[in-house]
């Protein structure tokens, strides 16, 4: 997730281009502004919702500070209006970028602040004009919400670069309301029917959550870069996104290489089926690889990244999908000599993001995923930031209280 602002809410009468009609993720959509008003949880009514009514009360765990632990909240969703569809959230994952807004470690951060963008959910209503979902699906949503419709990127499916500023799941501005978006660690979440992806018949629930950040976010880089079978691929760091981009690299039939600083990781990255796996702290390992067509970094905070480079083949590229404070120890000379490139790339547009969980379901490939409560979500950003987990966190959000 990266933080974007200036938000503007999508027209209602913006024009889709077809390509997004053969993929069936829907028209141009209204705006969703989200009412965000916070009280205190304790003796909260959850009540339902019932299309073209008022706002309503849904429970969610957020944090009240950058310092506070995560706790029970009541917050206020906006009402389902023609365009929009209700999610009773199952699942939600727990991305490292929940712990980075949460803690205002990516700027400043509003609070409360509830995050969460892996969210997978059936749907309990929808409004008048929804076309692509009907009550009892179960649907996902992903990092954004919200994007203009209308610029350049928006018209080309590439919500995620929005020139106009998307509206992200959550710690986002509405220019709507003059608040900022909540996400996924609640009972209850409304988005407008564009922003929300269909999840097959037959796919492993908690499992698929991940995928709509961490399998978007390693996905559409290989996509791009056209990451090819033939190919030497490297991925860099093995965490939620790490392990992910190794079975979909994996998919792609091409040779696998994982660089890890945890020891504990490298039988891990042959049984996600890696054909070579380094200790990236091990120079006389590193200076004794073959070269690289392409290497994604999945690690969230920033690293010597030179070593890296100097892997590259002739007209390599290194894509960063992971750190996004400053890059450390690049030379120019390290890129030029080879015609290497270093580039960076986030999530992906609503229709490869429909593409991955399509492409995902079909091959059977899930995240590795250790299932808890509500109640446990501090103790999981602990251990998050402690490499602590194999692989993504998931809250089972049908047991909050």
């Amino acid at each position: 997730m990266h933080k974007q602002f200036d938000d503007k809410p999508r027209s209602p009468d913006a024009v889709m281009p077809s390509r997004r009609e053969a993929l069936m993720v829907g028209a141009g959509l209204l705006a969703a502004p989200l009412m965000a008003s916070l009280v205190p949880a304790a003796n909260a009514a959850d009540t339902g919702a019932s299309v073209g009514g008022g706002p309503f009360p849904a429970r969610a765990y957020g944090a009240t500070s950058a310092t506070s632990p995560l706790g029970p909240l009541q917050i206020e969703r906006r009402v389902v209006g023609p365009r929009d569809v209700l999610l009773d959230v199952l699942y939600c994952g727990v991305c490292h970028s929940d712990i980075h807004v949460a803690r205002s470690e990516w700027g400043p951060t509003h609070y409360p602040c509830v995050p969460g963008h892996e969210v997978i959910g059936r749907v309990q209503a929808v409004g008048s004009a929804v076309t692509k979902f009907k009550i009892g699906d179960i649907a996902g949503v992903g990092c954004m919400v919200n994007s203009c419709g209308t610029c350049e990127n928006c018209q080309a499916d590439l919500e995620q670069y929005c020139l106009k500023g998307n509206t992200l799941t959550y710690d986002s501005p509405d220019p709507a309301t003059g608040k900022h978006t909540l996400g996924g660690y609640s009972n209850k979440i409304v988005v407008t029917e564009h922003f929300v992806i269909r999840i097959p018949p037959g796919a492993d629930l908690p499992a698929t959550a991940p995928l709509l950040c961490a399998g978007i976010t390693t996905f559409s880089p290989m996509q791009h870069w056209k990451v090819a079978g033939g190919q030497r691929v490297g991925v860099i760091g093995l965490g939620g996104l790490g392990h992910v981009a190794v079975k979909l690299a994996v998919a792609r039939k091409v040779d696998v290489t994982v660089f890890t600083t945890s020891p504990g990781k490298i039988a891990d990255a042959r049984r996600l089926g890696a054909q070579g796996a380094v200790l990236s702290t091990d120079v006389e390992a590193m200076k004794g690889l073959a070269k690289f067509d392409f290497l994604i970094s999945t690690v969230p905070e920033a690293f010597p990244m030179q070593p890296f480079i100097n892997l590259l083949k002739l007209d390599g590229t290194l894509v960063n999908v992971g750190a996004m404070n400053p890059l450390e120890d690049v030379h120019g000379l390290g890129l030029a000599r080879a015609r290497r490139s270093l580039a960076g790339s986030i999530i992906g547009g609503i229709a490869e993001t429909q593409e991955v969980i399509d492409y995902c379901t079909a091959r059977n490939i899930k995240a590795d995923v250790e299932l808890i409560q509500p109640a446990n979500i501090n103790k999981a950003f602990d251990r998050v930031v402690n490499k602590d987990v194999r692989y993504r966190f998931v809250i089972d959000m049908t047991t909050s209280a």
